[in-house]
């Protein structure tokens, strides 16, 4: 079975769904609702580009009775109103993918007015609560910096999971890059954590999971545009991912 694809994708939500884990959203985690006594997977994605692709996650995981969260970047190719409405309405939560930083280039103040403004033009379509820094690689500027003068929970802020998530009691896994935990080509999508389980395949971590070699907690971080529905989908995504993925690790070498 070729990694990356929807099929692979159910095969892993309905392997979690087995072994009992509680699907949360992160704003579920924030706010205590959810079973304190169940396993829980918090299952993340990051809407980078390409939005149908996570509506057609979002309608997979609304077939199996599984509510997650889709963080929404701000640029034109991602913020489609219709899209992000769809989302919503399967009972999906919407968060803000924000980069304000590296987008004003290390301008703080031009930052924090373009965050204020990008959220409240997402509250339009759902009252966003939480957020979660894009890792932009091209930039030197790491976003969540902004929060070194400005304080997120003045603007009705719960979260930002790199802040507010303690990953030695949650497990986290990254697809970045169209790989798993690979830091090669994952400049800023990482997290101090005690944990080190070693897994290079979906169906690798379908297999911790199926074993029980997991913690009860997790938070999974998926990138909807990496994952195929099709042959000729797989193989066009498999081909941008590799030229970027070349771009980046250069980059990230440079930066070491």
């Amino acid at each position: 079975m070729r990694d990356f694809t929807h099929e692979i994708y159910e095969k892993l939500l309905i392997a979690l769904k087995k072994k009992g884990f509680a699907f949360i959203r992160v704003k579920d985690y924030f706010t205590q609702n959810y079973d304190k006594n169940r396993a829980f997977i918090m299952m993340r994605h990051d809407v980078d580009r390409a939005p149908q692709r996570s509506l057609a996650m979002a309608q997979l995981e609304k077939k199996l009775g599984i509510k997650t969260t889709y963080y929404f970047r701000t640029i034109p190719q991602t913020f489609k109103k219709d899209i992000i409405r769809e989302i919503a309405a399967l009972g999906h939560e919407i968060g803000y993918h924000y980069e304000n930083l590296a987008q004003s280039n290390g301008d703080y103040k031009k930052a924090i007015e373009d965050f204020k403004e990008n959220l409240e033009s997402l509250r339009e379509f759902y009252p966003i609560k939480n957020i979660a820094m894009h890792g932009r690689p091209t930039s030197k500027w790491d976003s969540r910096m902004l929060w070194n003068r400005y304080d997120y929970k003045d603007y009705g802020i719960l979260s930002e999971p790199y802040f507010d998530i303690d990953f030695n009691e949650v497990f986290y896994a990254t697809d970045a890059g169209r790989a798993w935990n690979n830091e090669a080509i994952n400049l800023r999508d990482k997290v101090d954590s005690s944990f080190n389980f070693k897994f290079s395949t979906t169906q690798e971590l379908i297999e911790l999971i199926e074993n029980e070699k997991l913690p009860k907690k997790i938070m999974i971080n998926l990138h909807p545009e990496h994952w195929a529905r099709s042959e000729a989908e797989w193989t066009k995504i498999l081909l941008i991912r590799k030229a970027k993925n070349f771009v980046k690790e250069k980059i990230i070498s440079k930066k070491m």
